[in-house]
């Protein structure tokens, strides 16, 4: 770290540890990093001005760790949060065609979180992990502290490639050599119920299914229209990707990630090996019991804001138990 960068981060951010119980260390690398106004200043600590001014420090830290969370500075809106997101100079990654989870735009490049209904549980996910072109990171915003639950879970992805390929080295080996298979079915219309309701015409923004095949096409998916719906498959897509920046492999599909409503009733067929035979049985489970052992539940505060490399790190939510609740998103290149 430069002296420049050493004393800006000690004029604006105070790292704060042992905030959250189940922050994780290993070789002097802490996950996530959690950092607070440092409070030897007086004067309001504003997290634009601090992200600006510690730019450099701040990406080699989530470079290191894979998540920082900002608590008790003063952003308190969607407009604040859409400028803390533009502070960071990132671009921004437009949630356009292929991604399938329901959303709305809020102001400037802040969306919903995904708008499926509260009580549902959002298995872990690397966002857009089925597209060819995905957000490299990614913030989050709690606008209204939950009631109760509704925590946003976050596992480093590495970890779980590591344990997963100890565990079922032949099916990690497969899904290398050969890639998964995604298969979704949406509806002509929106569903609000489900955590993958958004509809064929949204996802691909027309309601021309000639023009929907060509923009499928272009991102990797295919085509089968059924009676009032469309089936969408996808792949086959590698089952783990290379950190170039970290040098190792991380865990990046959507095994667990069989999510069900209406039209996509059968979580088995949501990803199935590249000759169509479906998981072993007991991937899906382990998976999960590793995320599960692997994860840190954070607990949203309002006003806290979370950055996430999306390709080192899985993220989930778990049921709101009683609410409100209301997180914003954004998403960067």
């Amino acid at each position: 770290m430069d002296t420049d960068s050493n004393m800006a981060e000690e004029s604006f951010f105070h790292e704060v540890v042992g905030l959250l119980p189940q922050q994780k260390s290993e070789n002097g690398v802490v996950f996530p990093v959690v950092l607070s106004p440092n409070p030897k200043i007086a004067k309001t600590v504003y997290l634009t001005e601090a992200i600006k001014a510690n730019k450099t420090w701040l990406d080699s830290l989530l470079n290191r760790s894979g998540a920082i969370l900002f608590r008790g500075f003063p952003v308190s809106s969607a407009s604040d949060f859409n400028d803390v997101v533009e502070s960071s100079g990132y671009e921004d990654f437009s949630y356009g065609v292929g991604g399938v989870g329901t959303r709305t735009k809020v102001v400037g490049r802040v969306y919903t979180a995904n708008e499926a209904p509260p009580d549902q549980n959002i298995p872990f996910h690397h966002e857009m992990s089925h597209a060819p072109v995905y957000p490299s990171k990614l913030f989050f915003f709690c606008e209204v502290e939950p009631g109760k639950g509704g925590e946003t879970c976050i596992a480093l992805s590495h970890v779980i490639y590591e344990r997963m390929k100890q565990k079922h080295p032949k099916f990690v080996e497969e899904m290398e050599e050969n890639g998964l298979i995604y298969t979704r079915v949406l509806g002509e219309e929106s569903d609000p119920s489900s955590p993958i309701g958004r509809s064929w015409k949204e996802m691909f923004m027309t309601d021309d299914k000639t023009i929907a095949e060509e923009r499928a096409a272009k991102i990797g998916m295919k085509l089968e229209w059924m009676e009032g719906a469309v089936r969408v498959i996808i792949g086959p897509k590698p089952g783990s990707r290379y950190d170039e920046v970290k040098k190792h492999k991380v865990w990046f599909n959507n095994v667990v990630g069989g999510l069900e409503d209406k039209l996509n009733n059968d979580p088995s067929k949501a990803a199935v090996l590249s000759d169509g035979k479906p998981l072993p049985p007991d991937v899906r489970d382990d998976c999960s019991k590793i995320l599960d052992e692997e994860c840190i539940a954070l607990q949203w505060r309002k006003g806290d804001v979370l950055l996430l490399d999306n390709l080192a790190v899985l993220h989930s939510r778990r049921p709101l138990t009683m609410l409100p609740r209301r997180v914003l998103a954004s998403f960067c290149k």
